[in-house]
C-alpha cells in the first residue's frame, strides 16, 4: 500500500505553501495526499453563546477551499480530508502523520538569513515524529524545483546511522529527476573524540580526510545500487555540519538532515545541526528521524 503525503493546513499562507508542496510530492511519487486540520472550539470567537457548529462549518469550509485549489491544480490527485477537533495539536498532527510518507507543514520565514522561524507545534512535531517532516515556509513555488537544482543531504556517523536519511533522499531526487549531493563534515579529533581504534582506521584509510571519503561512500553504496539512474555529488568538508551543509544548499531545492531526540526536562528537543539547517536554510527541509 502506497503510503500517504500528509499536510497538516491551519489556514496560514505558510500552511497553504505546506499544502501546494505535498501535493506536488505526492502527484511525484503517485501517492494519495492527505490534508489534515486540528481545530478546537473557541467559545469566544463566536457571535452567538458557544456556536460550535458555527466555528466547524466555517473551518470545513475553509479547509475544502484550500483543498479546491490543489485539486484543480493536479486533478489526477486523490486526496483525503481529515477536519479534527484536538484540544492538542501536536498529537493530532502526530497521529495523522504517522503512516505517511512525510509529514509537511509551514514555517514562518522571514527572509533568507533567519529563515524559518519554528513555532512550538511544528517544533515538537518535528522533534517527536516517527516519520519524515518537511518544513516549507511562505513564497516557496514550483519552479524553485526546477531541473538542475540538487537534493542535498548529511550524512554522519556509520552507514546504519543515516540510511533512512539518505533513503528519503534517493527517493525525492528519483521522483523529481534530480541530482543528490551527499554531504559528510568532519572535523579534527580532540582529547575527548580520540580513540586510538578510530585513528588506526584512519591511518589504514590513508588520513583523515580519505577516512571520511570511505565512510561516506559506503553509506551511499547501496542507495547507488538501489537507484542506480540518481546521479550522485560526493561532498567531504572539514568544518561544522550544519555550517557545511548550508554553504552547499543555496541551489538546493530540498534538503535532508537526520533527527535524533534529546529528551530534557521541558520534553524533547531536535539536535543542533537539523536546528540550525531548519533556522536558515531557503528551501523546505526534510527532517528524518533515526531508527
Amino acid at each position: 500500500m502506497t503510503r500517504p503525503i500528509t499536510a497538516g493546513v491551519d489556514g496560514s499562507q505558510e500552511s497553504l505553501a505546506a499544502l501546494a508542496w505535498a501535493a506536488r510530492e505526492a502527484v511525484r511519487r503517485e501517492a494519495p495526499l492527505r490534508v489534515v486540520h486540528a481545530w478546537r472550539f473557541r467559545p469566544q470567537d463566536t457571535v452567538g453563546a458557544g456556536d460550535r457548529d458555527a466555528q466547524e462549518r466555517s473551518v470545513r469550509d475553509a479547509v475544502a477551499e484550500s483543498v479546491r485549489t490543489v485539486t484543480e491544480r493536479h486533478p489526477e490527485l486523490t486526496v483525503d480530508t481529515e477536519v479534527r477537533e484536538a484540544d492538542d495539536a501536536v498529537a493530532a498532527l502526530l497521529a495523522a502523520g504517522a503512516d505517511a510518507d512525510a509529514l509537511v507543514l509551514g514555517s514562518r520565514g522571514h527572509g533568507a538569513v533567519v529563515g524559518f522561524l519554528l513555532g512550538s507545534v511544528g517544533q515538537q512535531v518535528i522533534a517527536e515524529a516517527t516519520r519524515p517532516v518537511v518544513l516549507v515556509r511562505d513564497g516557496d513555488e514550483a519552479a524553485t524545483e526546477a531541473a538542475g537544482r540538487e537534493v542535498v543531504v548529511g550524512q554522519q556517523g556509520e552507514p546504519e546511522d543515516s540510511a533512512d536519511v539518505i533513503g528519503f533522499a534517493f527517493e525525492a531526487a528519483a521522483a523529481r529527476g534530480a541530482t543528490v549531493r551527499a554531504v559528510r563534515a568532519w572535523t579534527l579529533p580532540t582529547v575527548f573524540t580520540y580513540s586510538p581504534g578510530s585513528m588506526a582506521l584512519a591511518d589504514e584509510a590513508g588520513g583523515l580526510e580519505q577516512y571520511e571519503r570511505k565512510a561516506l561512500g559506503e553509506a551511499l553504496g547501496p542507495w547507488r545500487e538501489r537507484f542506480p539512474d540518481v546521479p550522485v555529488i560526493e561532498h567531504v568538508e572539514m568544518g561544522s555540519a550544519g555550517q557545511v551543509l548550508l554553504s552547499v544548499a543555496g541551489g538546493a531545492q530540498l534538503v535532508v538532515v537526520g533527527r535524533r531526540a534529546r529528551r530534557t526536562a521541558v520534553g524533547a528537543r531536535i539536535g543542533s545541526v537539523a536546528h540550525g539547517v531548519l533556522h536558515h536554510a531557503d528551501c523546505p527541509v526534510a527532517v528524518v528521524p533515526h531508527t
